[in-house]
């Protein structure tokens, strides 16, 4: 499970397996969005496209500046998803780029 640490999450990279990757950023590479990943320990930067597959009921997980959520999908639009906690617990808006279909 990742779980954001301070200002690192705790996903490690994937050349020197540390736990030192910085929650990632929007942008767009050849025409598709993507979200860039820094490692703070070897300096390795990778991307990930950014999930366009998203359905109503999927489980996810939400990385936020200082949070990474789980929880279902209750709404989807074109640039942002709506979240719900597990349990109810919460309900959340949020931008597409920070979910990952878990």
């Amino acid at each position: 499970m990742s779980q954001v640490m301070g200002e690192h999450t705790a996903d490690p990279c994937p050349r020197c397996t540390v736990e030192a990757v910085r929650p990632g950023s929007p942008m767009s590479v050849g025409g598709r969005d993507v979200v860039a990943h820094t490692c703070d320990h070897c300096a390795h930067t990778w991307s990930r496209p950014v999930e366009t597959d998203v359905d109503v009921y999927d489980i996810v997980r939400v990385v936020l500046p200082h949070a990474t959520l789980y929880g279902t999908v209750r709404q989807v639009r074109t640039d942002r998803i709506q979240v719900r906690g597990s349990g109810g617990g919460w309900l959340r808006w949020v931008e597409r780029w920070r979910v990952i279909i878990y």
